[in-house]
């Protein structure tokens, strides 16, 4: 088992309290110190490439993204109530994937609590409540298909209970809102040109603007099926932008990224999600991969491409999206530093 990896973010110093966020009645929580060689790949790092995490409440990122207190590390619950600001204090972090969204909507004033306590630039990138993607309603804790779900690409209710809410709460820190469609089942993948059709409709028909600002919509799969030049020409006529998904089910990055026309060629946005590493299952990588203050399989060839192209995108004047799941290598705070040091090194 690798030894656990504590420098990358550099030990608690000084400025470990820097981009705190204090908790009534308690200290606030802190930010892990920087070292100069992270603060130089920050600073050397393309404005427009955005790297981050999926959520930010993890315990076993302290020190490497909070820093050490008596007492032991922050509980999960502080770190996803509190722990915010002290992760926006990481200079490599200039985004991160706002996940809770999938499961219910929240309000504008919550989208904006989140929104005080990052600085000017930073950008979230927001989740769809599984609502809207996912054809049926699954049984708790089994997530088996109960029923047909009434509300799957219900447009109407999707702008108003998610992207209007989303883009007002959040004003300018306000990035892609991604709609992750699960596996669609048979009946919907077979046929790519009908489903295409059906996602491009829903997407045609939220809103362009909300609060003087234009939403940036992104469409993730989770069928290999729909990684496709004409599933993704739909999206795009649709104003919406393909959501690279790397994960276990769908084929490489490199692949997809061609396949749906977000190679160097492109001139859309870039929104990458690495989620989770290659032939492996969620629960299993869970299990393995916790605490997640280590890196556990490296995953170079994804790390190689994801370089590659964040850098040609940024090159062309396009914006560059990655958020990273811990269940991609072991560590999401150390792969966003791996990543930020391969887009910088070439």
């Amino acid at each position: 088992m690798p030894a656990r990896q504590l420098s990358m973010f550099g030990e608690p110093g000084d400025d470990a309290g820097m981009g705190s966020h204090r908790s009534r009645g308690g200290e606030p929580v802190g930010a892990a110190a920087v070292d100069a060689a992270t603060r130089a790949i920050a600073a050397t790092l393309p404005d427009r490439i955005r790297l981050g995490t999926s959520s930010w409440s993890f315990p076993g990122w302290t020190g490497l993204v909070y820093a050490p207190r008596d007492g032991g590390p922050e509980s999960e619950q502080r770190l996803a109530r509190e722990g915010l600001a002290a992760y926006a204090a990481q200079p490599l972090f200039r985004t991160v994937s706002l996940d809770r969204t999938f499961y219910a909507p929240l309000s504008a004033a919550e989208f904006a609590r989140y929104a005080a306590q990052v600085p000017a630039g930073f950008r979230f990138v927001v989740k769809a409540p599984q609502a809207f993607t996912d054809p049926v309603v699954r049984q708790a804790g089994s997530g088996v298909a109960a029923r047909d779900n009434p509300s799957f690409l219900d447009a109407a209710t999707a702008a108003a209970t998610f992207v209007t809410p989303a883009v007002t709460g959040l004003g300018d820190a306000a990035g892609p809102l991604v709609f992750q469609f699960p596996p669609l089942g048979r009946r919907l993948v077979a046929n790519v040109r009908p489903t295409a059709g059906r996602v491009a409709a829903f997407l045609a028909a939220l809103p362009e603007m909300v609060a003087g600002r234009r939403p940036l919509y992104a469409v993730e799969v989770r069928d290999p099926e729909l990684a496709c030049d004409e599933f993704a020409a739909a999206i795009r006529a649709a104003g919406a932008v393909p959501c690279l998904a790397i994960h276990a089910r769908m084929p490489p990055v490199a692949d997809q990224a061609r396949a749906l026309g977000l190679d160097a060629a492109s001139d859309l946005p870039l929104v990458a999600r690495w989620n989770l590493h290659a032939g492996r299952r969620y629960d299993e990588a869970k299990a393995d991969y916790a605490p997640f203050d280590r890196l556990v399989e490296e995953d170079l060839p994804t790390r190689t491409a994801l370089a590659s192209l964040a850098r040609a995108a940024a090159a062309a004047g396009r914006d560059v999206f990655i958020t990273i799941n811990n269940k991609a290598e072991g560590s999401a705070p150390l792969s966003v530093a791996k990543l930020a040091a391969a887009i910088v090194d070439a």
